[in-house]
């Protein structure tokens, strides 16, 4: 299977570097399959599952959110506000973090709703 070069950039690192087979994403649009010689592509993503394939193994993210470039001769960048690989999420925390997030949304002070809802988003996909 042929492969391109992708990389996934957060704030603070430079999460993943590398030649891929396949990338799934969740844009506004729904999921899209990046994969060799991919068209052009400029996209939104969601919060969710960032899939990356490679030498024949899939390995899963947890994504903040971003966007998504995939140039025509076949580079593709993923820019998110955060990315943990499965084995390094702390699960507890975003336990406790959900749970945080839902009691904000239930007491409906006057709180910013889209940043709790966000909290809680970002929480269930970790």
């Amino acid at each position: 299977m042929s492969t391109y070069p992708l990389e996934i950039v957060t704030p603070d690192r430079k999460f993943f570097e590398g030649d891929v087979e396949l990338t799934i994403v969740r844009t506004a649009e729904g999921d899209v399959g990046v994969m060799y010689n991919h068209e052009a592509l400029v996209a939104p993503i969601k919060i969710g599952a960032i899939k990356v394939k490679r030498d024949g193994q899939v390995r899963v993210a947890a994504c903040g959110g971003g966007f998504i470039t995939v140039e025509e001769e076949g580079t593709t960048t993923i820019i998110t506000d955060s990315a943990e690989w499965e084995d390094e999420i702390d699960v507890d925390r975003a336990k406790a973090a959900l749970e945080r997030a839902k009691a904000r949304l239930k007491e409906n002070k006057e709180i910013d709703v889209v940043r709790a809802r966000a909290s809680m988003d970002r929480a269930m996909n970790r």
